[in-house]
């Protein structure tokens, strides 16, 4: 007789349930749940267990029962629903998260892209450079506009800013800011394949450039472009720019790409315009290099949509309360006119929505994830929230490329009038050696 039928979404929260009925055996110390690629659901322990028959005979248990709870997301009685591995294997779990009032049982997921969103990075001990990643679920919302537009306008008031593209399938920053010829002899993608061989060192310090505009602006302003003046074999080195090395993930690559341009370059700012949508490539540069998160957005139900899913994956995975404090909205491309205060207004509603449901503590100070500390929560109306939208004006003068090599003022006024308003003393406000 076939096991009923359990859909993917019902199967983790079947399994988490019997685990709790049935509780993690009293003799393992620490128990997984490894969720593999093909969706399947089953126990990974330490190695010293496999010979202890008390251990084994408690975890067979409960593997049966988690087995007929997952239905085809299980293993069956035919099928090896235990796996006792070495302790070093079980410490590279990475992105397991805690099993709600259970210490000794974590949750895995084994992921073919996407994992990156499983983790948060922790704050860096006095950071030479303020960071900002400039994040979208959707593409074509002027990421790399207010990228040239900020650099600008920083550097303009002394700030030296380090804009870096990391959407490399779709480079904005590379042709919108430099000429051809004025761009470097390397680009992003040139380091990550040559630091895959050790030569990332070779090309850091030529791999940035000054735009045309900045040259007579207070400040220093470098681009580090997805690749070179001259592409090369683009193609061919894009394949390879995410993997992970034979000593380090992606992300700790990503994270020594960035370390090394702080070095090289000594940016007060450093601007990431990081790939839009929920691939694992966009989540690095949104929840584990430290950086403060610019969310662009537009007033469409797919655009919200698309948020639900990640705010409410940050829920569920306990990962809201370390991040929150990073995030604010951007309404980009906000239409001016008669119909802007309806538009924002609704915008905001959408937004707060959004954090309430899974980002905001309730007013119930027991709710925190630490009691000790000040509710994380906002009224509709705070203007100070990050759910109240950073507002951008779509602007005819800024909506062509060109534009982003001549940076002419009259359009940014009109487009990032009130964007300024909330975010420009924000970001200025940092401990910059008195740097005004």
């Amino acid at each position: 007789m076939s096991r009923d039928f359990v859909p993917f979404d019902e199967a983790r929260n079947a399994i988490v349930k019997t685990l709790e009925r049935a509780g993690v055996p009293d003799e393992v110390d620490r128990l997984y749940l490894v969720r593999n690629m093909f969706g399947k659901i089953r126990i990974s322990v330490s190695e010293k267990f496999e010979t202890d028959p008390v251990a084994r005979s408690a975890l067979s248990d409960l593997a049966g029962k988690i087995g007929e709870a997952a239905g085809r997301h299980g293993y069956g009685a035919d099928e090896t629903d235990v796996l006792f591995v070495p302790d070093d294997m079980l410490d590279m779990f990475d992105g397991s998260t805690p099993i709600a009032g259970m210490d000794r049982a974590r949750w895995v997921e084994r992921l073919v892209t996407g994992g990156g969103w499983w983790t948060a990075g922790e704050r860096r001990p006095e950071p030479k450079a303020r960071r900002w990643t400039l994040f979208s679920v959707k593409g074509g919302v002027g990421r790399s506009t207010t990228c040239a537009v900020l650099a600008h306008r920083l550097a303009d008031e002394g700030q030296d800013v380090l804009l870096v593209d990391l959407d490399l399938e779709s480079p904005g920053l590379s042709s919108a800011m430099l000429r051809r010829k004025a761009r470097p002899e390397f680009g992003v993608t040139d380091w990550f394949v040559e630091e895959l061989v050790g030569q990332g060192g070779r090309v850091i310090e030529r791999m940035t450039a000054t735009p045309e505009w900045a040259a007579d602006l207070e400040g220093d302003v470098r681009v580090a472009p997805a690749h070179g003046s001259d592409p090369g074999e683009y193609l061919a080195k894009l394949g390879r720019v995410y993997m992970d090395s034979r000593d380090y993930s992606w992300t700790a690559r990503l994270k020594c790409m960035l370390t090394e341009l702080e070095s090289a370059f000594e940016p007060t700012i450093i601007l990431i315009e990081s790939r839009s949508g929920l691939h694992d490539i966009a989540a690095a540069t949104v929840t584990d290099i430290d950086a403060d998160v610019l969310l662009f957005a537009t007033d469409s139900d797919s655009c919200w949509a698309d948020y639900d899913i990640l705010f409410r994956h940050w829920r569920d995975r306990e990962l809201a309360s370390r991040i929150r404090d990073r995030l604010e909205m951007v309404s980009a491309l906000t239409p001016a006119g008669d119909n802007e205060e309806q538009y924002l207004q609704r915008f905001k509603e959408y937004a707060w929505n959004l954090f309430r449901d899974h980002v905001y503590d309730s007013n119930d100070p027991s709710s925190a994830p630490d009691v000790s500390s000040e509710v994380f929560s906002f009224n509709i109306e705070d203007k100070e929230a990050p759910h109240t939208p950073l507002v951008i004006h779509w602007n005819e003068g800024l909506s062509a490329g060109s534009s982003l090599l001549n940076m002419k003022k009259p359009a940014i006024n009109i487009a990032y009038g009130k964007f300024f308003e909330r975010l420009y003393e924000r970001i200025i406000s940092i401990d910059d050696g008195g740097k005004q």
